[in-house]
C-alpha cells in the first residue's frame, strides 16, 4: 500500500511536470501573438493550468465515476483561495492586488466561481443546469471582453497570420501526452485506495487530488515569491476558478444522463462562500491581502480539512 501511495505521488509530480511543458510554450506563443495581457492572466493561463483538472476528470467521466471530478472542481475552488492565495500572502509578505475590475464584474466572477457548489447542494447536477454553468462562463467572458478587448482586431490577425514554433507545438504535445496518461493511472488509483481504506472517492479528489492538480498554481506562486514579484494580477488568481465551472459544465454534458452524487455538500458549500467572501472584502478594502489575513485564510482552510476528514473517515 505504501508503495501504492509513492506512486499516486510520483504522478501527480509527473502531471506537474507535464503541465509546465505546456504553459511554458503556450505563453511564448502567446506573446508572439501579441494577446492582451488579461486575456493571457484570465482565460489562457487559466485554461492552461487547469489541464490536470481536465484530465482527470475527463478519465473519471471514462470510468464512470463522475463523482471525482465533483470533489476535484470544487476542491480546486477552495485550494485557490484558501490555501494557494494565502500562501502567496504570507510568504511573501502580503499580496497587493492591482486590477481594473468593476465592482459588478468583480461580483459576476465570484458568482460564476460558486455555481457548482451551489448545484450540487441537492446531490444531482441536470443537464440543464450544466448548460447554465456554460452560459455563465460566457457571459462572464462577454462582459470582460467589451472591457478589455481580448478579441480585439490585432489579436484576430496576429493569430491567422503568425507561425508556431515547431517545437513549442511538439512540447505542448509532449505535455498534453504525459497529462492524460498520467491521469489515468491516477483514476484508478483514487478508486483503489478509496476501496482499500473505505472512503469515497469523492473525499480523496477534495481533498488530494484537488491539491495536486493545482500544483501548476502554486508552482507560479512559488516562483513570484522567489522572484520578489508581489504585484500579482488579479486574472492570476480568478481565471483558474473560473474555468473549474467551464469544466464542470462540460463535463456535466458528456456524462451518462445528469450528475448523481450521495455526499452532502452544504458544508462544503459555506467554506465556498466564505473562501470567495473573504477573498472579495479582503482585496476591495485596501486592494491588498496582508500576512494577517492569508493566516485568516489559512486558518479556514485548516477547519475545512479537519472537517471533511472526520466526514469522511467517520461518515
Amino acid at each position: 500500500m505504501i508503495v501504492n501511495v509513492l506512486l499516486y505521488l510520483a504522478s501527480l509530480a509527473v502531471i506537474w511536470f507535464g503541465a509546465g511543458l505546456i504553459i511554458k510554450s503556450i505563453d511564448r506563443i502567446a506573446h508572439s501573438l501579441k494577446l492582451s495581457s488579461f486575456a493571457v492572466s484570465f482565460f489562457l493561463l487559466g485554461i492552461l493550468t487547469s489541464i490536470p483538472e481536465t484530465a482527470i476528470s475527463a478519465t473519471a467521466i471514462a470510468d464512470h465515476n463522475p463523482e471525482i471530478f465533483v470533489g476535484i472542481l470544487l476542491g480546486g475552488t477552495i485550494v485557490l483561495f484558501l490555501l494557494i492565495i494565502p500562501f502567496l500572502a504570507v510568504f511573501g509578505g502580503g499580496i497587493r492586488i492591482n486590477h481594473d475590475l468593476s465592482r459588478e464584474n468583480i461580483l459576476l466572477t465570484l458568482a460564476v466561481i460558486a455555481m457548482p457548489g451551489l448545484f450540487v447542494l441537492d446531490h444531482r447536477v441536470t443537464n440543464l443546469e450544466g448548460i447554465a454553468l456554460l452560459a455563465s462562463y460566457a457571459v462572464l467572458f462577454y462582459f470582460l471582453q467589451r472591457k478589455h478587448g481580448i478579441l480585439d482586431h490585432n489579436s484576430v490577425e496576429a493569430m491567422a497570420l503568425k507561425r508556431y514554433s515547431f517545437l513549442d507545438l511538439l512540447k505542448v504535445g509532449l505535455g498534453v501526452g504525459i497529462v492524460f496518461l498520467s491521469s489515468q493511472y491516477i483514476v484508478n488509483q483514487t478508486i483503489a485506495l478509496s476501496q482499500a481504506f473505505d472512503i469515497s472517492a469523492f473525499y480523496i479528489s477534495l481533498l488530494v487530488l484537488s491539491v495536486g492538480t493545482n500544483l501548476p498554481e502554486l508552482s507560479l506562486a512559488m516562483r513570484a515569491i522567489l522572484s520578489k514579484k508581489k504585484d500579482i494580477a488579479f486574472g492570476d488568481y480568478l481565471g483558474s476558478a473560473v474555468v473549474n465551472t467551464l469544466l464542470f459544465g462540460f463535463f456535466t454534458l458528456i456524462n451518462d444522463g445528469e450528475v448523481l452524487t450521495i455526499n452532502s455538500f452544504f458544508i462544503t458549500f459555506l467554506f465556498i462562500l466564505s473562501g470567495l467572501g473573504m477573498f472579495y472584502f479582503f482585496s476591495k478594502s485596501r486592494r491588498n491581502i496582508s500576512v494577517r489575513e492569508g493566516v485568516i485564510l489559512f486558518g479556514v482552510y485548516f477547519l475545512f480539512v479537519i472537517y471533511e476528514l472526520s466526514r469522511g473517515l467517520l461518515g
